[in-house]
């Protein structure tokens, strides 16, 4: 039995809340932290009134070193699960560090100035946190996350040597407003409006953002969608990780409808995407946060969203000398999330795989020190706790639908 603290009280902070909170046979008790603390009190009356169960609440900001300190060493937690913003990832890993506490989080660290987010300012604490004896799970989310898990399974089970990896991530789900995005505005637009990238044999290839798309045929009834290429974090530790199997090419993909585009590039014109800094009345301020601070809380949508996500990988290699084609993938319903813990299917497919991975550090089944992504353990234990936790999992293999799939996402 093992205590966690969790930090940040968005979409996915509620959902990792609650599974915390029924995987009650591994973590004996539960703080929620957050810097607006009325989004603890909602939650935690949100946990009492689904499953009865009491979680301790606290007011943070994460940006603080000493105040997560001091919360930590109050609450006595093995494991700190970080959804708050990842501009916030480095200094909760320094609480951390000085409190000899393990760490996970589910999204990279990008400094707040500068729309960039890779591994190499996370992956720099391995070190310390080896001799510190303790350790960080990095992007324990869905992408990054189960994604990266697929993948090891993938190569695992089904290849000796594997050549492409297409992770795509569909949401056709519908919320009924005219704009809006379905977790943290800030960081989903910095996200999409950088340049896309893909990885070929080690080097990465640039392209304009959105520029690359395709329609493809999605399974459950969820049909024919347009997919765009855009840089992804899991792509980067994957390529790190996974380059001795062969690996020679990935691509992330993620669908949006025309809308969402048409009213992103009015934003993108009227400059309200931009990070840079403006002069408003005698002060500075940044017209991504205020755009923020105009559009509605993701937190708000799972009421009203109704659809289906599918979040899969696509894999090509050979086995036995002969090639081979998996797709693996996940289908999430935004009604059913809403059900169980009140959420949309978004922040759902984020916030199991934080607890899961959070529970197999505390169970010892990933258990070493030092900095690590989820690509570096065994997949078999993770796959295993998905379906349990609401996340079940479909695997194809080598039919000419998925021939189709690959030679259409062909670049």
């Amino acid at each position: 039995m093992s205590r966690v603290l969790i930090i940040g009280a968005g979409g996915v902070g509620n959902v990792v809340a609650h599974k915390c909170a029924q995987a009650g046979e591994v973590f004996s008790g539960i703080c929620l932290a957050s810097r607006t603390l009325a989004k603890c009190e909602a939650i935690r009356d949100g946990v009492k009134k689904r499953l009865g169960l009491e979680i301790e609440i606290a007011e943070l900001d994460a940006d603080q070193v000493a105040d997560t300190t001091a919360l930590i060493r109050r609450f006595k937690p093995v494991v700190v699960i970080n959804v708050a913003l990842p501009y916030q990832d480095l200094a909760v890993m320094e609480a951390c560090l000085e409190t000899g506490v393990d760490y996970l989080d589910t999204a990279n660290y990008e400094p707040p100035e500068e729309a960039k987010f890779e591994y190499k300012w996370q992956w720099a604490y391995h070190e310390r946190f080896r001799e510190k004896g303790i350790m960080a799970l990095l992007g324990s989310g869905f992408d990054p996350g189960v994604t990266n898990v697929f993948s090891a399974h993938a190569l695992k089970h089904h290849f000796d040597e594997l050549e492409s990896i297409d992770i795509i991530d569909a949401n056709a789900g519908d919320h009924g407003l005219p704009f809006a995005t379905n977790f943290n505005p800030e960081i989903n637009i910095r996200e999409i409006t950088q340049k896309g990238r893909w990885w070929r044999e080690g080097e990465w290839v640039e392209v304009e953002p959105l520029s690359i798309h395709r329609e493809l045929e999605f399974p459950a009834g969820i049909g024919s969608k347009k997919i765009y290429l855009l840089y992804h974090e899991e792509m980067e530790s994957l390529g790190k990780h996974l380059a001795s199997s062969g690996l020679k090419r990935m691509r992330f993909w993620m669908t949006f409808s025309e809308r969402y585009l048409t009213y992103l590039r009015v934003l993108e014109d009227l400059g309200l995407t931009s990070i840079e800094p403006v002069s408003f009345e005698g002060r500075e301020i940044v017209p991504l946060k205020f755009l923020k601070a105009l559009l509605p809380d993701p937190g708000s949508l799972g009421e009203r969203t109704r659809g289906k996500t599918c979040i899969g990988c696509l894999v090509r290699g050979e086995k036995s000398g002969r090639p081979r084609t998996c797709y693996v993938y996940n289908i999430c319903d935004h009604e059913e999330c809403w059900r169980e813990v009140g959420s949309q299917a978004i922040s759902y497919t984020t916030g199991v795989p934080a607890m899961i991975g959070a529970l197999l550090m505390v169970t010892g089944k990933w258990k070493r020190p030092g900095v690590f992504n989820m690509e570096q353990f065994d997949p078999d234990p993770f796959m295993d706790l998905l379906p349990k936790f609401g996340l079940p999992w479909v695997e194809v293999m080598d039919t000419e639908h998925l021939a189709r799939m690959a030679r259409l996402l062909e670049v």
